[in-house]
């Protein structure tokens, strides 16, 4: 019974949306901090496909990576026995409620770092080898910067890992999935209510700006809705230049 409260409270926040007024940091905190205790245990059933991303990004011991849109540090738990041998791993979101939930995860991992700032902008003090968004692309207005942000602090044939909500282009290239109309103009519609913004141009610009490694594209299931199923896609590119 407690779960099922627990959710009640966070579907009522998702029920109430993200207000349009302030700056995105206000509008985050405004948002999440009431949500941010029960954030993961009702985000588990909804945002898919966290773990194959990380085993996909594939860091090998040593390396420095970043996390960009980290929120409350929940991926850590997908790196498994990678984490104790990465260099570093810096987790990086705009919102300080969320931020408080990821400093609590990562009490007692050294190589763990902690960090508010804007994805857009904020860079490490040297280049890195793995940066990801898991889930947060489609929160961030200035996306196609963000991906700019993230590729610019990437050595030359680092991994850029991405794993989110999306909806096919109309006409999508050959090698990719073509979703119908209606799937098309309802998640955008469904989602913006709060701040999340499903886009047929986030996978075309990965895909043009860094070489492909990994691509999947799947439906995934809808907590409480029986039968409806949300598209998300996997891409893990290369730095080439």
């Amino acid at each position: 019974m407690s779960g099922l409260w627990s959710d009640a409270r966070v579907l009522w926040h998702l029920a109430l949306g993200q207000r349009r007024s302030g700056t995105l940091e206000q509008r985050l905190e405004r948002f999440y901090a009431p949500q941010a205790e029960r954030y993961d245990a009702f985000r588990e059933r909804l945002l898919h496909g966290r773990a194959a991303l990380i085993a996909e990004l594939d860091p090998q011991p040593g390396a420095r990576v970043v996390e960009l849109g980290a929120g409350t540090g929940r991926n850590l738990e997908f790196f498994g026995s990678r984490l104790a041998q990465l260099g570093s791993l810096q987790l990086v979101d705009l919102c300080a409620a969320l931020l408080e939930r990821a400093r609590i995860r990562a009490r007692g991992l050294p190589a763990v770092d902690v960090i508010l700032g804007d994805a857009c902008a904020w860079r490490p003090d040297a280049q890195v080898d793995a940066v990801y968004f898991s889930y947060s692309l489609t929160m961030i207005p200035d996306w196609f910067r963000a991906i700019d942000n993230a590729l610019a602090m990437l050595k030359p044939g680092g991994r850029l890992g991405v794993v989110d909500f999306y909806v096919s282009r109309r006409d999508p290239a050959p090698d990719l999935a073509r979703h119908s109309a209606l799937t098309r103009s309802f998640w955008p519609l469904w989602f913006a209510h709060d701040g999340v913004y499903p886009s047929p141009d986030h996978l075309p610009y990965l895909q043009a700006h860094c070489d492909q490694v990994h691509v999947e594209e799947h439906f995934g299931r809808v907590p409480y809705l029986p039968g409806v199923r949300v598209p998300y896609y996997l891409f893990v590119g290369r730095k080439t230049r």
